[in-house]
């Protein structure tokens, strides 16, 4: 009788499987949303995702678990970020319902100048070396965070990161491959190689990495807090390495330091309103880009996805957004830049008018006024709806290429980006903070509340806006909006352009034909960037959560222990 009912359903259910296969196939998407009503984490790293998804199952909240997952980024992915890095976030509080932002990002050794480097034979900024590092914010950044919106002390949000720096992790082939391609460079610096490198090689696929002097470095955070990072014992170690390499930042340079809470700028983009954090930060070029591609009819007959006109006018726009950038941004502070300008609705119509359907511009000039790649980004959701949006970097594969002897971090190159131009916004003066490539993103329609960002120095601005248009003009859910096929120019003049080889042939062809020069990549290519995205519908109480496949990460679940 057991066996005949069991026959039965069997038999049933073969019925119903080519139904549910029909609904799944020709996906545009290979993956699904991460779908529930408690907490998502989306990190770079499985690790990390997990050590944020920890936090919450033991009542932390989203800023416990954003700052759990960091931490545990710059263990398992030391050449992307870490403590030697600066720091960006946006955080939604529900209680409030009101975004708030935090800048922490490092400025300049007071007396590191435009003279003192034309006194040592430099005539354009260092990207690397003891020139190139500027005060790191990240650790600074946390206490804020956890100051103001932690539910757990500072030390808890750190111990799976400690953890998995004294016992070590087996590591993933992306960050293999990455950590190989700067042997070199750690090489330059005994500290780096003997931090980095096992028997002088970079760790294989699969060989398990320790770390036990950033383990030290996170054990005298959670104990001391930033005190220890910027007045204490590690404070000690980076102006000791300091000394040796003839760097100039002082111990009043770290003490005085402090992260700066900030207020997000925003447009309306269709029906969606878009937060990015105000500069030194880039999101101003996602923002000015946005305004000007929907003066197009995005998503309309002939202007569908992947399409020539959508494509060309969206290269366009960046060119535009990102050449006003390039003129008129850098450190708000003791000086006035144009936000509010290069935000309005009239400066991007004026803009939109530049673009030629027909043809390329390779000489994008910045409007008239009148009047480094090596980042991780990760997003978190909890239950009750908190969100954060947290980016923080490195700036280039393993920074400066200079580790302070015993604490397992490398110091960042983000001065790098600096100017010795003395006419530019973004040029370098002591106590100044250079221009940020990195950026988190936020978006509300509605119920519906969305943190982004798509990592990948000078790609962010425009990975940001083709990701809004993925969800605004081409209804795209969002783990479809960031799989999808992304264009990518980091350079800021010429008609060069890279894309991924899915897009169609003979749209390339025709793109080719208006001018662009375009770099074909492979399908998943990195110099697109890679990115997390959680999602909040306020209607209903659920959480999706999203991972970007040309990373290893993964949008991670938290299972509601009792």
């Amino acid at each position: 009788m057991q066996v005949s009912k069991l026959f039965r359903f069997s038999i049933y259910i073969c019925c119903l499987m080519p139904f549910f296969t029909l609904q799944a196939q020709d996906r545009s998407q290979a993956r699904s949303m991460v779908i529930s009503r408690d907490g998502i984490v989306a990190a770079e790293s499985p690790l990390a995702a997990q050590a944020g998804v920890r936090i919450l199952e033991h009542g932390g909240n989203a800023v416990d678990a954003a700052i759990a997952a960091n931490a545990a980024m710059g263990v398992v992915a030391p050449m992307m970020n870490g403590v030697g890095g600066d720091l960006f976030v946006i955080v939604y509080d529900v209680k409030s319902d009101k975004l708030y932002g935090l800048n922490a990002s490092g400025w300049a050794p007071k007396d590191l100048t435009i003279e003192f480097l034309h006194n040592h034979g430099l005539r354009d900024m260092p990207q690397q070396g003891i020139y190139s590092v500027t005060v790191p914010g990240a650790v600074d950044g946390w206490q804020k965070l956890a100051d103001r919106f932690g539910r757990k002390k500072l030390s808890e949000d750190l111990a799976a990161a400690i953890k998995i720096a004294q016992d070590g992790f087996p590591v993933p082939e992306m960050t293999a491959a990455v950590w190989a391609a700067q042997t070199d460079l750690l090489r330059g610096d005994s500290a780096a190689s003997q931090t980095y490198l096992i028997q002088d090689h970079a760790p294989r696929v699969g060989e398990v990495f320790r770390n036990a002097d950033l383990a030290w470095s996170l054990q005298q955070i959670a104990a001391h807090g930033r005190e220890a990072f910027y007045k204490g014992e590690i404070a000690k170690k980076i102006l000791e390495s300091m000394k040796h390499h003839g760097g100039v930042m002082t111990a009043q340079d770290l003490a005085e330091y402090s992260s700066e809470w900030v207020e997000p700028i925003s447009t309306t983009y269709r029906d969606w309103t878009i937060f990015e954090l105000p500069p030194n930060g880039q999101g101003l070029a996602a923002l000015e880009m946005l305004n000007i591609m929907e003066k197009f009819p995005l998503g309309q007959k002939n202007w569908e996805f992947g399409s020539t006109n959508a494509l060309h006018t969206m290269i366009e726009a960046k060119k535009l957004a990102y050449a006003d950038l390039a003129k008129y941004i850098g450190d708000p502070r003791q000086q006035k830049l144009p936000v509010s300008t290069l935000l309005s609705k009239e400066w991007a119509e004026q803009r939109a008018k530049l673009i030629d359907p027909a043809h390329a511009d390779c000489e994008v000039s910045a409007g008239e006024l009148r009047g480094g790649t090596d980042t991780t980004y990760l997003s978190v959701v909890d239950r009750e709806g908190n969100m954060v949006s947290l980016i923080q970097s490195n700036f280039a594969a393993f920074g400066s290429g200079i580790v302070a002897v015993g604490t397992g971090f490398v110091l960042h190159d983000r001065g790098g980006l600096f100017t010795l131009d003395p006419a530019s916004p973004n040029a370098l003066a002591g106590r100044k903070r250079p221009l940020h490539t990195i950026i988190p993103a936020f978006a509300q329609k509605g119920d519906i509340r969305l943190a982004f960002g798509i990592m990948g120095g000078w790609n962010q601005s425009q990975a940001h806006a083709q990701f809004v248009a993925n969800i605004s003009d081409f209804k795209m859910n969002i783990q479809a909006a960031l799989e999808a096929p992304r264009f990518s120019k980091h350079t800021f003049g010429g008609c060069d352009v890279s894309m991924e080889n899915r897009f169609a042939a003979n749209v390339r062809n025709e793109l080719t034909g208006k001018g662009h020069k375009i770099d074909l990549r492979g399908a998943f290519s990195s110099v697109m960037g890679g990115g997390q995205a959680v999602l909040r519908d306020f209607a209903t109480g659920v959480n999706y959560g999203a991972s970007d496949p040309r990373k290893d990460g993964q949008a991670s679940l938290e299972l509601l222990i009792q």
